[in-house]
C-alpha cells in the first residue's frame, strides 16, 4: 500500500439551512482510507453515512473541509475534472441499482465508457468482459426487467467496473435483495477487493458490515467507531 492514503478526509462538515436552523450532516469528520481496503461505514438512517458518500463520491461538496482522491482536494477540481475524477477514479452501486430499463444489460454497462474522452475503441468487448466478471455474460442483451434482482445488481457492478475504477463506492448494495442473494453479492465485492479494488459499503445492516475488514460507525454526523474486523475473510 502506499504511504499517502488513497481517499483523506478533513475536518469534513456539511451543512444544510432550514430557516434559521442549520443541520449538521456531518461534523468536523476525519478519516483516511488506503488503497486496497474493505471498508463499512455503516450507521443508522440519517446519521451522515449517504452524506459522506456523497462527498467521497464528488457528487457533493463540503460546506466545510476536504476531501482528497489520489492526491487530488475534489474542491478544488473544476466541473469537467471532477467528472473525469468520478469516470475513471470511482465505480458506484445503488440500491435501486439505476439501470436504464430500455437499454439491455451490456448497453448498461457500457454507458459510463460512453463518456470517456477518448472514448475507448473497444467499449463493446469492455462491457462483455465485465458482465463476464460477474458471472452475465450469457444475459448480455436482456432488458433489467427480464433479469431478477440479484442479477440487475450484477449488471450495476459490471457497470461499476467498466471504467477500471480504484474504487467502488456501493450505497446499501444488497438493500433490495433477500439473504442469499445478498450473500453472493456481497462475496462478489470480496472478489474484487482481492483484485485490489477499494471498497466502501455504506451500510445500516451489522449482516453486511460484517464482510468488511474494518467497520467505520458513524453517529449524528461523527465517526463513533473505527474498528479492524478480524472476523472479515
Amino acid at each position: 500500500m502506499n504511504a499517502q492514503p488513497l481517499i483523506s478526509c478533513r475536518q469534513l462538515t456539511k451543512i444544510y439551512v432550514m430557516g434559521k436552523t442549520k443541520l449538521y450532516a456531518l461534523n468536523n469528520i476525519d478519516l483516511d482510507i488506503s488503497e486496497g481496503e474493505f471498508v463499512a461505514i455503516m450507521g443508522a438512517s440519517g446519521s451522515g453515512k449517504s452524506t459522506l458518500m456523497n462527498l467521497i463520491g464528488a457528487l457533493d461538496q463540503p460546506s466545510q473541509g476536504h476531501v482528497t482522491i489520489n492526491g487530488n482536494d475534489i474542491s478544488e477540481l473544476k466541473p469537467k475534472a471532477l467528472s473525469k475524477l468520478r469516470n475513471e477514479t470511482i465505480g458506484f452501486i445503488f440500491q435501486q441499482f439505476q439501470l436504464l430499463p430500455k437499454k439491455t444489460a451490456q448497453q448498461n454497462v457500457e454507458l459510463p465508457l460512453m463518456y470517456r474522452t477518448p472514448r475507448p475503441s473497444n467499449i463493446k468487448d469492455m462491457a462483455l468482459a465485465c458482465l463476464e466478471t460477474v458471472g452475465l455474460k450469457d444475459r448480455a442483451k436482456h432488458r433489467p426487467m427480464e433479469l431478477s434482482g440479484g442479477q440487475q445488481q450484477r449488471v450495476a457492478i459490471a457497470r461499476a467496473l467498466a471504467g477500471q475504477p480504484k474504487i467502488i463506492l456501493a450505497d446499501e448494495p444488497t438493500g433490495a435483495l433477500d439473504s442469499k442473494t445478498s450473500i453472493d453479492i456481497m462475496k462478489l465485492l470480496i472478489e474484487l477487493n482481492a483484485q485490489g479494488i477499494t471498497i466502501i459499503v455504506i451500510t445500516h445492516e451489522k449482516d453486511v458490515a460484517a464482510y468488511a475488514k474494518r467497520i467505520v460507525e458513524i453517529s449524528d454526523g461523527k465517526v463513533t467507531s473505527d474498528r479492524l474486523n478480524m472476523e472479515a475473510a
